[in-house]
């Protein structure tokens, strides 16, 4: 091993902020290539084409990959800037030298490894660029607030899975300029989401009203719409509302904007979840967090299926019982109605989806086939104008 590829392993052995580095695929493979003897020609190369392979499924430039991971590690410096704390000067000591390490790593060629091998045969190669990873870093820390870190940083949208956020590698990617009518609405909402991202008072919303209508697609596409300025949507389902308290607690420090989207919810009389989340609404000193909006869609502009039973049940304090019933919706800020449209705003959006998908027809044939469409199906609404067009443009295929 040469007198340069001894001082980085031996830097890399004294990294502490970065250390779950050491776990990434690529850095541990570059790191297993700086080790493999070039003696051992067979075993020097299968090292070699292990880091390329591993490198080339995220990218060809190596100095781009180490500066997104580095950008992107969730550590001991970040968290503590990220939740308003100054990190100590040994800390900022620390984290610079670091820096400096994982810069002087990503540029190494494949020239420093293949001068002097005994070899001639073919050798796939990568690019570096000239970065300066103490700059990058700083303005990652001030852009906090917009990039975040750990998995934050590199998707927008979550689930969540045994209590645990997990991103969604192929989230949908609708964005606001592919929904057309209920602007009125939307703009509620959009107004609402931009409060929140500006740190000022963020009310909780219910998106209620008929079936396709656009409730789930608004919700999906604002979050697509301002993810570049810090908002980010984890989708939880009625069953996982008891796990509240817990998801708030993970990200209510974190310096980026959430929404917990909660879709089509509904409750049928007596459910524990109801009262999950109708104390995480307004009711638990935990729950309420700055950066948090909750966005719930429901066909329900109670939420609650009530049957006449309900009403005329065996309880003493019946309209007591009718109330509790109804008051979660209440608890919401701002409740937006979507309901379907007539056929004059059907027309409408039928037509803005012709045009955007390059339909030419006649407007009046194109009306009548759009009203056509809408009686033999489900009836007019934004899916189905969606679903008539998509039609249309197969056919014209």
């Amino acid at each position: 091993m040469n007198e340069k590829f001894e001082e980085l392993c031996r830097k890399r052995d004294l990294i502490v902020i970065f250390r779950s580095l050491s776990d990434d695929d690529v850095i541990s493979l570059l790191m297993y290539l700086i080790w493999a003897d070039p003696q051992d020609i067979e075993g020097f190369l299968s090292c070699y084409a292990d880091f390329v392979s591993a490198l080339y499924e995220n990218g060809i430039d190596l100095s781009e990959y180490i500066l997104r991971a580095v950008l992107e590690s969730e550590n001991m410096y970040i968290e503590q800037t990220a939740s308003g704390k100054t990190p100590d000067p040994l800390l900022q000591e620390c984290l610079i030298h670091e820096l400096m390490f994982f810069q002087e790593l990503s540029r190494l060629t494949p020239e420093d490894f293949i001068e002097g091998l005994d070899y001639d045969g073919f050798l796939p190669k990568w690019r570096n660029s000239e970065i300066d990873f103490v700059g990058s870093y700083s303005e990652r820390i001030r852009m906090i607030n917009k990039y975040g870190y750990g998995v934050f940083a590199r998707y927008n949208v979550f689930t969540v899975k045994n209590g645990e956020i997990i991103p969604v590698e192929y989230p949908d990617k609708q964005r606001l300029s592919d929904l057309y009518g209920y602007e009125r609405e939307r703009s509620a909402i959009i107004n609402n989401t931009l409060a929140l991202l500006d740190g000022r008072t963020a009310q909780n919303v219910l998106l209620y009203g008929d079936a396709g209508t656009g409730k789930s697609s608004t919700v999906k596409a604002i979050a697509n719409e301002y993810a570049s300025q810090g908002l980010r949507l984890i989708e939880i389902t009625k069953e996982q509302l008891r796990d509240l308290p817990q998801i708030i607690d993970k990200i209510s420090r974190n310096p980026l904007k959430f929404i917990l989207f909660i879709d089509d919810l509904s409750f049928a009389s007596g459910e524990d979840c109801f009262g999950a989340l109708k104390a995480t609404l307004e009711g638990s000193v935990s729950a309420r967090a700055d950066n948090i909006a909750i966005y719930a869609t429901s066909n329900r502009r109670h939420l609650v299926k009530e049957s006449f039973s309900d009403r005329e049940g065996d309880d003493i304090h019946r309209n007591d019982t009718i109330q509790e019933m109804i008051s979660l919706s209440a608890r919401f800020g701002l409740t937006v109605g979507f309901y379907k449209p007539d056929k004059k705003a059907y027309i409408s959006i039928v037509k803005a989806l012709a045009e955007k998908n390059g339909i030419t027809m006649d407007e009046d044939a194109l009306s009548v086939q759009a009203e056509a469409f809408a009686l033999r199906g489900s009836g007019r609404s934004a899916r189905t104008a969606k679903h008539f067009v998509r039609q249309l443009v197969n056919e014209k295929k």
